[in-house]
């Protein structure tokens, strides 16, 4: 589509406008080319014909649609351009409050000059570990994408903050640097992390000021490297800074400040540490004063100072060292008040004993006499001889001046290597993140030396921007396979040659730095002479000779030359430093010393480590002078540091982020256009976006563009393949195929393209909508209509027959009635009539000749004045026109005769040429016919006039003789009308005496009837009086009585609300307390752990030297370095003692090295015996199968063939290991030789070779046996116990299945290398199977391949069942739909308002849901039975290989003898008294047998629900009984310990911890069932009463055990919470539980996570089934049913707030499409509850804040009415929240509109006295306080039996 096609009536366009930039406007009609000018419209209703550039012809450009406004990434835009940029900005800062906004790679950020609550720890939390556009734009998203790339592609890290003065790049960097100190936590207990924050008030304080345009103004560029170790933790940091401004020492412009160390110095006088200093108010010292606004507002410098102090002493930076440095800033500011006397023009003195001086050389520690010299006088060294030469009193102040600034710079550069020093780690440092906080572009009315190196600065950075923009997109168009076009992009290389080249700027600036008499002037006109009109990038002012403008990237800036040398050259008499170097201030002399070590600009220590994995070059080492050295230029040092800066950025992956000052005035989210626009242009935001725009700026995947757009699409275009279905429909909408790509996996599509497709979706849904909404209007009126007929029918007859009998009555009564009024009303109108009409034709008469004489008169009077106005005017007219005529004639003739010479002359020439006679006649014969023919038509018109003029003269003689008969008719009325004058005025006197007598008769009768009224009415009131008074009494005594009843009410209604209040707060303070006390508890059982962590350390370090239980530790794998950060920062805070370089070493032997290998040997043990674990339990499941295997030696054989191989090689490799251990042992046991633990040593390097290669094979072990676990358990639990029938598989189908196969030769060369392989290796099986552990495996995959023989047959079995069973549900469905229908239709017999809107809305909503519910269902089904094919057939086909060629083979020698399984058989025994009886020492064996080493799976599956609770139970009631004090402690203390032990060991395994909780609870029970108190033994037999403990009170043990279980509680809280983490966002809100019912819209370059489900999504149905998992593991432990409810509302809070949390964090969640998403979901798991009864666990109340947020992005959000419900409906969201999601609020289509912002602040005021927490994300990590309600057992303890599986035979049953 053009686009000019796309200016059609109603377009939106952008207008540039003087005012806000860029104004818009609305086309009143359609552009056609050729048109020059376009009507438009503005928003305010104004109308304006804009003109078009009749050069460019170049249209205006189109505003985006209101669907796209708003969004998180610029590039997500259909237009790219700066006016939708500015806008989208603007509506996001104003109306949506979000300061961040994507640009493609870049993140802009405006200052809102506000504090939000947006950078706590929370946030923080949230957006760790997320991909980046997935959350809304932030400064941590950008953090976290940084800390991501460096671990996944191992590659450091830039994040570069550039703007503007005051734009907030400062605390844009503070802030990133806080998020990677708070997710990547310290590798050492250096606390590195607070040490990097720390840095920053000690740099703001000594480089941070006041200025115009901000408060705290960076006044240097900084560059700080965040160190991290191999685990991505950090371990240091490096800073380096760039061109301090030194001038700002010593003058300050008006309303700005020195830096702010010197106010805080002043502010803090009064301190006792600082009265040497002799300090006084700011306004005092010269240095200080100068810009007349020492104070900020807000800020306390005394305050500041405290915690610079603080910071300083966090560094290190000790106390002497700390004085010293206040110490010289104070005296800086003395140095400032030295003032000066001139004795003459060139010389000048210092006051004797002058004060301020005297106290700087206390201060300083020198000699008063020296420095006074030496600051009035200069040393001149010539060839041949030293002379003195003083200086004048303008020297010597400049001289004062710059040794303030160079001791400044000095101890800027000093304080600067501390800091490094204290944040340098002795670590290997693996990787940094290099934060740059950097000035950005400046022009002020003035600008010098330190504007040009900035703006040098921004253009060096502008280019490496641009080049990585376009690097970028270049890499996305090769990958997706897209025709490369060159793009051209603004290349600022120019502008930096002019700058940094060869005769440049900065060259021929230090070339006159060198010359003896160098001054600006001549170096201006070396300029001029240099670049003036050679280059297009450097002018000349017009009105100065000083000046010179550069064309930057961003804008022209004019620089004034006066001062570029002596900043350049930073002059400082080498006497004065002389003075300095020779003070008695150690710290003096030293800053002097460290000078030449130390770049005036760049403060990076020598002592540095190097970067790694950096290609930055390293710094080359000069053999240069001193002297030398100190004498390069300024601009020289910064061209050099800025080199290396640019080699580091290139070495690194940058990130941008780019700060936006939105005014100039500091006021809160108040939005500049002019402003804003010049720093988008200076920071190379629109450079990105023109980039983009210039080639397919919008990607969208196949499947969102086929979501997105499936409604434009027929039936008989959607293909199985959705490329091919995009690219037919692509172009049919899009004719010019230039205006889209296809790439492999998107769409590229030109600006503006998206923007058409959406206007095509949005009309067809508009249409789509009226015809839906006409049939329903249709048919709803229809109905109404009927109704309404039937209803007016049945009135209609009813009302028609009482009318028509009441008619008739009428008409009976009314005829006799008229008959007689008929005959009395003609007697009297007949006489009044004839009355009348004899007085009427008398005034007739006499009126009528009146009236003709009146106008007779009047007729002749006019008549004579049009005669004399006839002939007057006819005078005055032939007067004039005669006049007239006369001039007129006179000047004619003039004319004429001046015209007629003229013609004369020249005629007279042309006369004299033959030409002329030629041109005469040429063309004379038809003239002549002209002429006769114009003749003739002027005689037929002369004719026609002369017959009209007859004509006339007819007509006017006929009126003429009219006009005579009239006048003698009128003449004859005269006479008659005065007869009857006379007639009439008789008859007006008798009517005028008539008219008085009616009067006084009215009269009279009016008096007389108001006396009637008069006193009618007096009555009447004073009834009416009495009436009232009765009433009045009535109601007093019913307020009276309501009164009384409502007080009583009331206060029966305070009692009962008092108390409630009473009883909710005690509750709410004993849950305060419980969860206070729990947390303490937590508390407790971390600390212990970490002592139980330090005694382990300590028995490591003793054990030490036992060489045989060293193993190295494995490095990380390079594919695993994606994914191995987070876990490690995890294990780091579970082991914070654990270390991997200490920082002393007191023995020659590496003792790091030994700690680490003791510890990863303690470790690899401990996966080896879980292995074990798992492995003995498949032992049982081998054993119970036997039985099965013996019916089927056929198929034992082949199973056994095919599994030999995968043992063969499993025995291989575990021998492989075997044997590489040993190798380990080996070196570990020589370790007492000196040289083995350095890094070159043999033994050192076996070590680490071993060390990775047994960590690699362990992985590879561990994935095997965890993948045939996960195999067996899922396939052993999906399948319902049946008979033993159906768990085998028939061998004939399976045969069939194979015979079906086509490729046969696969299968036979399949089978003939196997068979070889077996028969090499089975010589070689027992000899490798040493330990068994192979042979279990084995057993535990034939039990895996049966149990997935079982499920396929079962399930296809089933499948056909399952069909029909849907299809039944399919058709009840269909009869419930007519159900509601009918409903429907006897709704309608409601209100007409109520009904309709309530109907309507009711059943489409519902019908539409359970149409999609069913649509669904039916596709996962379908899924479902697709996937059980396939798996059927390749198992079949896997089995039948080896059953087909292997049966005839096997031999009975490979078959092993299994063991028998032993039967326990159970001895009858007679009154028992539930008790165990066992031996003292025995008891670790039971601990052993019955805790540390019980199966939960196994036990839960096979045994009663707390058996070992009621063991160990039975043990405590045997030691009672014998009355053993002794033995019951250590009983209960080992129970104690060794449950702690196995939590500790398996405490991430949900069944674990579930199963050890459920048997605490049981053993808690049970010690207070039968403790003997009568409260717990109320529901006790009397069996059971029997049983109670006789001899000790275990009531402390009670709450030992109870404390415990809270503990294991929580472990287990944390544990699902791990596991549903990743599940929530994905299930919650990503995956389209329905369907269709949100569009897929425009993402940008930060694509979110697709909402359409795949293959590794997790879906609702995935949090559902990992629901039904835990409550199937806890029901099978027999946990207690309310601490089921417990956890299940633990469950159900984590996931309403960590979906809450996100949905506030996203944008792109918060639509009304998603608001009816989460409402399905949240229905979802209601049910769930429901099916479960959990529906009074107060889990559904958890979920409340969620639904009120889906329920606030559903309703009305426009009127008043809107927002009270809003405030009503919302009570379990806060008021932050609540503006959070209105603010975010996004529409996906057009029909939705946005909230106002308004509307948002009438929210806001209806709920400023709601009294809520400020915090405005909820607390995902909350555990509700536990409590355990006593559950009495009704089981007989004699009854139980112990199975021998337990190994418990040493228990004895008493």
């Amino acid at each position: 589509m053009a686009a000019s096609e796309l200016y059609t009536k109603y377009a939106r366009i952008w207008i540039p406008d003087p005012e806000v930039v860029w104004k818009s406007a609305e086309l009143l009609k359609n552009y056609k080319p050729g048109d020059k000018v376009l009507h438009l419209r503005f928003e305010d209703g104004k109308d304006l014909e804009y003109k078009l550039d009749p050069k460019s012809k170049e249209l205006p450009p189109l505003r985006n649609p209101d669907i796209l406004v708003g969004e998180n990434d610029l590039t997500a835009l259909s237009y790219l351009h700066e006016p939708a940029v500015l806008h989208n900005l603007k509506v996001r800062f104003i109306d949506s409050k979000l300061i961040y906004t994507y640009c493609g790679i870049v993140l802009v950020a405006i200052n809102p000059y506000e504090q939000l609550p947006i950078y706590g720890e929370d946030i923080i939390n949230a957006y760790s570990g997320q991909n980046m556009g997935d959350m809304d734009p932030h400064i941590f998203a950008v953090a976290e994408e940084a800390y991501k790339q460096m671990a996944r592609d191992e590659r450091n890290q830039s994040i570069i903050v550039s703007g503007e003065s005051g734009a907030g790049k400062t605390v844009s960097a503070k802030y990133a640097m806080r998020y990677f100190a708070t997710v990547s936590g310290s590798a050492s207990d250096a606390n590195v992390e607070e040490k990097v924050l720390a840095s920053n008030p000690i740099m703001e304080s000594i480089g941070n000021a006041k200025t115009t345009r901000n408060d705290n103004s960076s006044r240097f560029g900084k560059y700080i490297e965040i160190g991290f170790d191999k685990r991505y933790r950090i371990i240091g940091a490096n800073m380096r800074t760039y061109l301090l401004e030194k001038s700002r020492v010593v003058f300050q412009a008006e309303e700005e400040r020195n830096y702010h160390i010197f106010y805080q110095l002043c502010a803090s006088a009064a301190l006792p540490e600082f009265k040497t200093l002799r300090l006084g108010n700011a306004t005092y010292f010269h240095y200080t004063k100068q810009g007349g606004s020492p104070v900020i507002d807000g800020i306390d410098d005394a305050k500041e100072m405290t915690n610079t102090r603080r910071a300083c002493s966090l560094l290190g930076i000790i106390d002497s060292y700390q004085m010293g440095i206040f110490q010289i800033l104070a005296a800086i500011l003395h140095l400032g008040n030295v003032s000066f006397t001139s004795r003459d023009a060139d010389s000048c003195t210092i006051p004797p004993k002058h004060e301020p001086l005297s106290i700087f050389c206390d201060l300083m520690g020198v000699e008063y006499e020296q420095m006074a010299h030496w600051l009035c006088h200069r040393k001149l060294a010539t060839a041949t001889e030293t002379y003195i030469k003083p200086i004048s009193k303008l020297q010597a102040v400049n001289a004062r001046d710059a040794l303030a600034k160079h001791i400044y710079a000095n101890l800027f550069n000093w304080i600067v290597g501390h800091v490094n020093e204290a944040l340098h780690s002795t670590m290997k440092q693996h990787s940094f993140i290099g934060v740059l906080d950097i000035y950005g572009f400046e022009t002020f009315e003035i600008n010098s030396f330190e504007q040009f190196c900035i703006n040098y600065a921004n253009e060096k950075l502008q280019q490496q921007f641009n080049m990585h923009v376009f690097k970028l997109e270049q890499e996305e168009y090769m990958k997706e396979q897209i025709p490369w076009t060159l793009i051209d992009f603004y290349d600022n290389q120019p502008c930096i040659n002019l700058i940094e080249a060869k005769l440049g700027i900065l060259d021929l600036l230090d070339e006159e730095c060198k010359m003896p008499k160098g001054s600006d002037n001549s170096w201006a006109q070396k300029l001029y002479n240099t670049h003036l009109n050679k280059t297009s990038l450097f002018e000349k002012p017009r009105l100065s000779n000083k000046a010179f403008i550069i064309k930057h990237f961003a804008d022209k800036v004019e620089y004034q030359c006066e001062g570029f040398l002596e900043k350049n050259k930073d002059t400082v008499y080498e006497e004065q430093i002389q003075v300095l170097k020779s003070s008695k201030l150690k710290m003096l002399s030293e800053l002097f010393l460290d000078v030449k070590a130390i770049s005036p600009t760049s403060a990076t220590p020598s002592g540095r480590t190097p970067l790694s994995r950096t290609a930055v070059k390293p710094a080359k080492s000069k053999t240069v002078q001193a002297s030398k050295e100190h004498k390069k230029t300024v601009g020289h040092q910064f061209r050099n540091s800025l080199q290396l800066l640019m080699e580091t950025l290139n070495a690194t992956t940058p990130h941008y982020v780019r700060c936006i000052k939105p005014n100039d005035f500091k006021f809160p989210f108040m939005f500049d256009e002019k402003r804003t626009v010049q720093q988008l242009r200076a920071c190379g935001v629109l450079e990105t976006i023109r980039i983009s725009a210039a080639g397919f700026p919008s990607r969208w995947t196949y499947q969102e563009f086929f979501s997105r757009y499936r409604v434009l699409m027929k039936q008989k275009d959607v293909l199985g393949d959705r490329k091919q279905t995009c690219k037919n429909v692509l172009e049919k909408l899009i004719l010019d195929k230039d205006k889209y790509q296809f790439g492999k996996t998107k769409i590229f599509f030109r600006a503006g393209q998206v923007a058409y497709l959406e206007k095509i979706r949005s009309d067809k849904l508009r249409a789509a909508c009226v015809r839906i909404q006409k049939t329903i209007r249709g048919w709803l009126m229809r109905k109404k209509y009927l109704r309404m007929r039937k209803a007016a029918i049945t009135v209609q007859r009813y009302v028609r027959g009482y009318q028509a009998r009441c008619l008739a009555t009428f008409l009976r009564r009314t005829r006799a009635a008229l008959i007689i009024q008929k005959f009395q009303r003609m007697y009297t109108i007949r006489k009044r009539y004839r009355r009348t009409r004899k007085a009427t034709v008398v005034l007739q008469s006499y009126s009528r000749g009146y009236i003709a004489r009146k106008q007779y008169r009047k007729m002749l009077r006019e008549h004579k004045a049009t005669v004399i106005q006839k002939r007057v005017r006819g005078w005055l007219a032939r007067l004039h026109y005669h006049r007239t005529l006369e001039a007129i004639v006179y000047l004619q003739c003039c004319y004429r005769r001046m015209m007629a010479k003229r013609e004369l002359k020249k005629l007279k020439i042309e006369a004299r040429s033959v030409e002329h006679y030629k041109k005469l006649n040429f063309g004379m014969e038809n003239k002549i016919m002209q002429l006769q023919r114009k003749i003739d038509e002027q005689s037929k018109d002369s004719k026609s006039l002369l017959e009209k003029l007859t004509s006339l003269e007819v007509v006017y003689r006929l009126e003429t003789e009219k006009l005579k008969s009239d006048v003698e008719r009128l003449k004859t009325s005269e006479e008659e009308a005065k007869n009857a004058t006379n007639r009439v005025l008789s008859l007006q006197e008798e009517i005028t005496r008539l008219q008085k007598e009616l009067l006084q008769t009215q009269s009279e009768k009016k008096s007389i009837q108001d006396k009637a009224e008069i006193y009618k009415q007096e009555t009447d009131q004073l009834v009416l009086e009495l009436k009232d008074q009765n009433t009045l009494l009535k109601k007093e005594k019913d307020e009276l009585n309501h009164r009384i009843q409502d007080q009583a009410k009331e206060m029966t209604d305070a009692m009962e609300k008092r108390l409630m209040e009473e009883t909710k707060q005690l509750e709410l303070d004993l849950n305060d307390e419980r969860l206070r006390y729990q947390n303490l508890l937590n508390e407790f059982s971390r600390l212990e752990e970490r002592y139980d962590d330090l005694k382990d350390e300590m028995k490591l370090m003793v054990n030490i030297s036992k060489p045989g239980r060293k193993r190295t530790d494995s490095t990380h794998s390079s594919n695993e370095s994606e994914y191995t950060y987070s876990s490690e920062i995890t294990e780091a805070e579970d082991f914070p003692m654990r270390m991997e370089e200490p920082s002393e070493k007191k023995a020659p032997l590496d003792m790091s090295l030994f700690l680490k290998l003791q510890k990863r040997v303690t470790e690899l043990e401990q996966e080896k015996q879980s292995l074990q674990d798992e492995l003995d339990r498949k032992e049982e499941q081998v054993l119970r199968a036997k039985a099965k295997e013996e019916e089927r030696p056929q198929m034992r054989g082949a199973e056994l063939e095919y599994e030999s191989l995968k043992r063969q090689e499993l025995e291989s490799e575990n021998k492989k290991l075997k044997n590489e251990l040993n190798e380990l042992r080996k070196a570990l046991i020589e370790k007492s030789a000196p040289g083995v633990s350095a890094p070159g040593a043999p033994a050192y390097r076996v070590l680490l070779e071993q060390m990775t290669s047994v960590s690699e094979e362990l992985e590879v072990r561990k994935e095997e046996v965890l993948i045939l676990r996960s195999q067996l358990m899922s396939q052993k639990e999906a399948i319902p116990p049946k008979d033993d029938k159906n768990t085998m598989t028939d061998s004939t189908i399976l045969l069939e299945d194979v015979q079906k196969m086509k490729d046969k030769g696969e299968i036979a060369q399949a089978y003939i290398g196997l068979k070889e392989t077996n028969r090499s290796s089975l010589q070689d099986c027992h000899l490798l199977n040493e330990d068994g552990e192979l042979w279990l495996v084995y057993e535990g995959l034939k039990e895996a391949n049966r149990l997935l023989e079982s499920q396929l047959q079962t399930q296809k079995r089933s499948h056909d069942n399952e069909l029909e069973a849907l299809r039944g549900e399919i058709q009840g469905l269909k009869e419930e739909n007519n159900r509601q229908q009918q409903l429907l239709a006897q709704n309608l017999q409601l209100p007409p308002e109520a009904r309709i809107e309530a109907s309507l809305q009711h059943e489409i909503t519902r019908l539409t849901n359970e149409n999609l519910d069913l649509m669904e269902q039916l596709e996962k089904q379908d899924k479902t039975v697709r996937k059980l094919k396939k798996q059927l057939k390749v198992f079949a086909k896997k089995i039948d290989e080896l059953e087909v060629g292997q049966m005839e083979n096997i031999s009975p020698g490979q078959i092993i003898d299994e063991p028998i399984h032993p039967v326990n058989i159970p001895r009858k025994e007679k009154d028992f008294q539930g008790m165990l009886e066992y031996k003292k020492e025995d008891e670790p064996k039971l601990v052993k047998n019955l805790i540390l080493d019980l199966k939960p799976r196994g036990v839960a599956v096979n045994l009663i629900p707390g058996l070992p609770a009621y063991i160990l139970f039975m043990c405590v009631r045997h030691a009672d009984y014998l009355n053993d004090d002794q033995k019951v402690r250590s009983l209960l203390t080992s129970t104690i310990n060794g449950i702690k032990k196995i939590l500790k060991k398996r405490g991430d395994d949900f069944e674990t911890v579930s199963f050890w909780l459920s048997n605490t609870c049981r053993f808690l029970h049970c010690l207070k069932q039968y403790s003997g108190e009568e409260g717990f033994m109320k529901h006790n037999t009397t069996r059971q009463n029997e049983h109670c403990l006789t001899n000790f009170d275990l009531a402390e043990y009670r709450q030992v055990l109870s404390d415990l279980a809270i503990q294991i509680y929580q472990q287990l809280v944390r544990v699902l919470e791990n596991i549903l983490q990743p599940m929530i966002v994905s299930g919650m809100l990503e995956h389209e539980t329905i369907q269709g019912v949100s569009g897929v819209k425009p993402t940008g370059l930060r694509k979110r996570t697709s909402s359409i489900a795949d293959e590794g999504t997790y879906t609702l149905d995935s949090i559902i089934r990992q629901l039904n998992t835990f409550h199937s593991i806890m029901c099978q432990h027999g946990m207690d049913p309310e601490l089921v409810k417990q956890v299940v509302k633990q469950m159900f809070y984590i996931i309403g707030a960590v979906t809450l949390n996100n949905l506030l964090l996203r944008k792109d969640m918060c639509s009304w499409s998603k608001g009816m998403q989460i409402r399905y979901n949240v229905s979802q798991l209601e049910e769930w509850l429901r099916d479960k009864n959990l529906m009074t666990s107060g889990a559904k109340e958890t979920l409340e804040p969620l639904i009120q947020a889906a329920q606030l992005l559903q309703v009305k959000k426009k009127t008043d009415e809107d927002a009270e419900a809003i405030c009503s409906m919302c009570n379990a969201l806060t008021t932050a929240q609540i503006v959070k999601v209105l603010n975010l609020y996004t529409p996906v289509n057009e029909f939705e509109e946005r909230v106002t912002v308004s509307f948002i602040r009438t929210i806001q005021m209806r709920m400023r006295d709601r009294k809520d927490s400020p915090q405005l994300l909820m607390d995902a990590k909350h555990i509700f306080p536990v409590t355990f309600p006593f559950n009495p057992s009704s089981l007989a303890l004699e009854t139980i039996q112990i199975p021998a599986s337990l190994g418990l035979g040493f228990l004895t049953r008493v």
